[in-house]
């Protein structure tokens, strides 16, 4: 006791405590004392400390430490202290909604627990929490605000590593009002606040504690955009449904749920279809984007045999009424049975095999009729955007009369409303190809299977790398721009194996729908699914290395062709290394072109950064386009899409562009035959702006300022897909 009876020497006993061992000379500085005048006086303090066993000598670092004996010294003293003052009580609402007394143990169990700070490290900065906080006479804490005061001193200590862990996440009271006046404006009824709340939340933690800190800061400098960061690590991006696998063993929600019921495989059309909305519903629970349900017309057939075509045509408007209604998703439509589904076994009623699906083609085909018959008196008034229609053009799709018939209606729909998308099959290596509506497409690659390579599989996630930046950056040297274009590919390939590992550890906890299993044979083939690294800006990016139009001269050809060959031999080895289907695609992701163009503009003034849209509207290319004046096609844009074939591998999606002009049906798809046999183009679909007129239930081509009809101005809503 008479050791720590002088307030210097309990002010060295805290200042050992607190920067843990000093020398002589430091101790000395701290203490604001003279070397010359008070030498002795403080070797007199050290000594006492010494015979105590308060303190001990490090021989060989020349420094003093604080023993065991010593620290608990501190702790008695602190706790004199704290009777002594008599503070009135501090109470803190803790995040469980309670008020308990202020205990800095609290703080130390979290720093330990959270942050895997060491105990002694933690013991610190919970003392020095706690006298800020006695210092500030604050009758009254939060949670959130003792966790702030201590992020300030783990900052202050150059602990940033915990800093890091221990980050509260959350919205700002503000921000919190915003979504709320925003959402309430825009949106009937509250889910979208809290889904827009959670994202928050989650991208916070993405970046924070997920992904490594070069691709976090990536993403937030505008390097790269790693598209729906809130469910990273949460849910794939897109499935491609099978739906024979539900027909032959129904729902069994109960592996998910002891309290779910199971429904047996169905026994009609309208069961089957009533088991397909559930299907989607319970997927779009765990798919973070859309989900494609392809061969629609054709896995179904078996189930419309003997069924009156206008009762199955009310049961089929009614599914696509409540698919419109709650979730997004898309409809594969074979004109024609292919050969290798043909072979199949078909799947019925009850789950019972019913001979091959090559002998249901007249239902096939009827089907899709009354499908498009649906989408084209649902779309009197205004367009029906949900569910999505991919039409498959294969070689036979021209030659069979009756696919001939659905074609003229399909493109009778498109010419009015742009609805339906076109997937080009013909070619060799392409029979097997399925795509999604928003160009994501699945060949039979992988394991050389159709099946296992495009079904019951899909995109686990999507990044899209800036190369309008990458040119900023590289200041038109060639080689510089590649060396940087590979570094942000490796980037996007890491966030993309991240998603992957997450997704595979944690699937079944985090989708135990889609991953559900039949006699060991699990639902969702993850390993199967594509990996994208999409892009951004490719044109502008071109154009302003070569400082010339693309379509202008050969030499920014030839530079997109050397970034395309880039890219293309990264993500060939990189796949092959890692055995996963890592491709490039070219895909629209208008928050990645909006977000990155206007990060590049904020940086480098709105003179440097060139792009599409408008000064108020700006964004970076993504997709084709192409515009048909008098029936014919602007060629200029096929020139860049050929040159740069593969970049397409993952996907793609060409917009031709209608115009406000009327076009007859049969020019439609004489229009589609040369896109797809003379241009070869993928993936398409025809583009119409539409204006609608909530006051006369009409609508009208391009953007109307007033209503053709009624004269009404302010109940005209303009309908874009793109």
């Amino acid at each position: 006791m008479k050791a720590v009876s002088s307030s210097i020497r309990l002010n060295i006993l805290n200042l050992l405590f607190d920067k843990g061992s000093l020398s002589y000379t430091e101790l000395m500085g701290v203490l604001k004392m003279n070397p010359s005048r008070d030498a002795g006086r403080f070797a007199y303090h050290l000594k006492l400390l010494l015979k105590a066993d308060l303190i001990e000598a490090d021989v060989e670092a020349r420094k003093y430490r604080l023993t065991e004996l010593g620290k608990m010294v501190i702790d008695v003293a602190e706790e004199i202290e704290r009777k002594s003052t008599k503070r009135k009580r501090i109470l803190v609402r803790t995040s469980h909604f309670a008020l308990e007394d202020f205990d800095a143990n609290k703080i130390v169990d979290s720093l330990i627990r959270e942050a895997g700070m060491p105990v002694d490290i933690a013991q610190k900065v919970a003392k020095e929490s706690e006298k800020r906080l006695v210092k500030s006479k604050t009758k009254y804490l939060t949670a959130p605000l003792i966790r702030e005061i201590v992020n300030a001193i783990l900052i202050e200590k150059g602990l940033e590593e915990y800093r890091n862990k221990l980050t509260r996440l959350g919205l700002p009271v503000h921000d919190a009002l915003s979504l709320v006046e925003m959402k309430s404006e825009a949106f009937q009824g509250s889910a979208p606040i809290y889904e827009e709340a959670g994202k928050v939340v989650l991208k916070e933690y993405m970046l924070l504690n997920v992904l490594p800190r070069d691709i976090a800061d990536a993403h937030l400098s505008g390097l790269l955009h790693i598209n729906d960061l809130g469910n990273w690590i949460l849910k794939p991006n897109e499935i491609m449904q099978d739906l024979r696998f539900f027909l032959q063993n129904g729902l069994n929600l109960e592996k998910m749920n002891v309290l779910q019921p199971s429904c047996p495989p169905p026994k009609s059309f309208e069961s089957a279809l009533s088991m397909i909305f559930n299907v989607f519903l319970h997927s779009a629970k765990e798919i973070a984007d859309a989900q494609t349900l392809d061969y629609f017309n054709v896995f179904l057939a078996p189930f419309i045999k003997d069924v009156e075509p206008s009762k199955a045509k009310e049961t089929l408007r009614f599914f696509i009424r409540s698919i419109s209604q709650h979730t997004d998703a898309s409809l594969g439509l074979d004109l024609v049975i292919p050969a290798f589904v043909a072979d199949k076994k078909a799947i019925g009623p009850s789950g019972r095999l019913t001979g091959n699906y090559g002998d249901f083609m007249e239902e096939s085909q009827l089907l899709a009729s009354l499908i498009i018959e649906i989408f084209v008196e649902e779309s009197i008034h205004k367009p029906l955007f949900n569910p999505k229609i991919v039409v498959k053009i294969r070689s036979e799709t021209f030659s069979d009369g009756k696919a001939r018939e659905l074609l003229l209606q399909i493109h009778r729909l498109a010419s009015e409303t742009g609805i339906p998308y076109f997937a080009n099959l013909l070619g060799k290596g392409r029979e097997h190809d399925v795509f999604s509506a928003s160009g994501c497409r699945l060949k039979a690659d992988l394991k050389k299977d159709w099946e296992i390579d495009t079904l019951r599989t899909g995109n686990i996630g999507r990044v899209t790398v800036n190369l309008p930046r990458i040119t900023y950056q590289c200041e038109r040297a060639e080689a510089k721009f590649l060396d940087i274009l590979k570094e942000r590919l490796e980037m996007a390939g890491r966030a993309l194996e991240i998603k992957h590992r997450a997704l595979k550890q944690h699937g079944k906890r985090l989708m135990p729908f889609i991953t559900q299993s039949v006699n060991g044979d699990q639902y969702f083939r993850i390993d199967c699914s594509s990996r994208l690294i999409n892009f951004a800006g490719l044109r502008e990016a071109v154009e302003v290395f070569c400082g010339k139009k693309i379509h202008e001269d050969e030499e920014p050809l030839k530079f997109a062709e050397e970034i395309a060959r880039c890219i293309l031999d990264f993500t060939r080895k990189a796949g092959k290394r890692r055995r996963r289907r890592l491709l490039p695609a070219i895909m629209p992701s208008p928050e990645a072109s909006k977000r990155l163009v206007r990060v590049d503009i904020e940086r480098y003034g709105v003179a440097k950064v060139r792009y599409s849209g408008t000064m108020e509207q700006p964004f970076y290319s993504i997709v084709s386009r192409l515009s048909v004046q008098n029936g014919e096609i602007d060629l200029k844009p096929l020139k860049l899409e050929r040159k740069l074939h593969g970049l397409s591998a993952g996907g793609n999606l060409t917009i031709v562009e209608l115009g406000e002009g009327e076009h007859k049906s049969d020019e439609l798809i004489s229009l589609t035959r040369r896109l797809v046999e003379k241009y070869t183009v993928e993936f398409f679909t025809y583009n119409r702006n539409i204006t609608y007129c909530r006051n006369c239930k009409r609508s009208w081509f391009g953007l109307q300022h007033k209503c053709p009809s009624c004269g009404a101005t302010s109940t005209l809503t303009p309908l874009r897909r793109f």
